[in-house]
């Protein structure tokens, strides 16, 4: 419409000028709308079942597995855009099956999985409508793999969640540039809000298009710490369309409105070993950790540095004893298969989790914080625990303001000695009583 060629009236004029008012008001309230984030019950009983859930499969999986040599692997060795471009025509991954991969995280004990949607490249794994940057546009597989691998998750009842990166290497509005991926060649131009209403539309393809959703796992917010990612009006979205779905996001920060559960990347909540956590501060939301069974995320072909699945079973109880979910990767390889070493450890995790997942599973954090000798869990009237480093002979431990009925083995239910002292409870530990991997002694209060 051409206004120099219509007149219009006072009246109407007050009346555009009082509806411009009030979607500006409803504009304002939907962007401000998370910071008052009020969780549904469905959301708080969602936060619950994933606390009591406690060990979960994370995937690294897209075209940089062709390179076999991690997910960074275009930023890390300067790939331009357009020789990066040329890799989905070598990804087929034509020995890929979604039952397999299920049935191999239920038998570790897993209760839920979360893949990457899109991770830093931008190259999307489901059949997106907002770029041909996408399996099934761009890659002789042509399937989407993300709606076969949700369709056997609801079968199978497994949960799905979805890693999404803010940062985008491939698309051009993700402008000004971070940190990172500045050597793709692309232009020195673009509009942010535009990459953000990008973002926001393969959400809703996500979240519209795969059914029942157990979350979004964000991951790349600490490229521009001090962008406008317009988070709020992100997490309305999301929690519009699937209330119940959990939010979380890997930006190594205390966690913002509008988020479910707060994630610590290859550190136990409160630690800092791989110095990604060191403006983390534990808040009160549902706890998760994630780590690598090598020493990579994506899959790498020379990375031989394997997780024996005593550590990883330790790490997994010392996450519960944290009162945080277990999140463990794998990166599958290029033609879709998970690599033997991985499946071995994990159905070695599976036998320790279908023996001694009582005291895992359901529980929270026990009363006695993590010590050097390991953690405590509990569950109603019981206290476990967890002894992974054993001291020789007894264990003290600090009084917790309960009284203790008795204390047995979990493994043959044989009692176990102990004394509640002016100094703690001690409890007699014989060395032939002790477990390779971890000797579990269970208090009833």
């Amino acid at each position: 419409m051409n206004f120099h060629n219509h007149q219009l009236s006072s009246t109407t004029m007050k009346k555009l000028f009082y509806l411009a008012v009030i979607c500006l008001t409803l504009m304002n309230f939907g962007a401000q709308a998370q910071k008052d984030y009020v969780p549904t019950t469905g959301n708080l009983a969602a936060r619950s079942w994933f606390q009591d859930a406690k060990f979960g499969l994370f995937i690294h999986w897209g075209v940089y597995s062709v390179l076999c040599n991690g997910e960074w692997v275009e930023n890390n060795t300067e790939i331009p855009k357009a020789s990066y471009e040329k890799l989905p025509a070598f990804f087929n991954p034509t020995a890929f099956d979604p039952a397999v991969w299920v049935k191999m995280a239920k038998d570790a004990g897993m209760k839920y999985i979360t893949i990457t949607s899109k991770h830093h490249d931008g190259f999307c794994m489901w059949d997106t409508k907002m770029t041909d940057w996408n399996i099934v546009k761009k890659t002789p597989y042509g399937k989407d793999v993300l709606k076969m691998l949700a369709d056997e998750c609801h079968k199978q009842g497994i949960k799905l969640f979805f890693y999404h990166s803010h940062l985008d290497w491939y698309q051009e509005n993700y402008f000004p540039r971070g940190r990172t991926g500045n050597t793709t060649g692309r232009p020195n131009a673009g509009n942010w809000n535009s990459y953000l209403d990008y973002m926001d539309a393969e959400l809703k393809e996500l979240l519209s298009n795969y059914g029942e959703i157990g979350g979004i796992w964000f991951d790349g917010w600490w490229d521009k710490k001090d962008a406008d990612w317009r988070l709020d009006k992100t997490y309305s979205q999301i929690h519009q369309l699937q209330p119940n779905a959990l939010i979380g996001n890997n930006h190594h920060q205390a966690p913002k409105p509008g988020e479910d559960f707060q994630m610590f990347e290859k550190d136990l909540p409160g630690g800092n070993t791989a110095g990604f956590n060191q403006e983390s501060r534990i808040g009160q939301l549902p706890l998760e950790t994630c780590e690598t069974m090598n020493g990579a995320w994506g899959f790498n072909l020379k990375d031989q540095n394997y997780k024996s699945t005593k550590q990883l079973v330790q790490y997994l109880v010392k996450a519960a004893g944290s009162n945080a979910n277990f999140l463990l990767n794998v990166g599958p390889m290029p033609n879709g298969v998970i690599q033997p070493e991985f499946v071995k450890t994990l159905a070695e995790m599976g036998v320790w989790m279908k023996k001694y997942g009582e005291t895992v599973y359901g529980t929270r954090g026990g009363p006695v914080s993590p010590k050097s000798w390991g953690v405590t869990t509990c569950r109603d009237n019981k206290i476990y625990l967890h002894i992974v480093n054993p001291e020789q002979g007894n264990l003290l431990i600090p009084d917790f303001g309960k009284k203790i009925k008795k204390a047995w083995f979990f493994e043959d239910q044989s009692e176990v000695k102990f004394k509640q002292t002016e100094f703690g409870n001690l409890f007699t530990i014989p060395v032939e009583k002790m477990k390779e991997i971890d000797t579990i002694v269970v208090l009833e209060t």
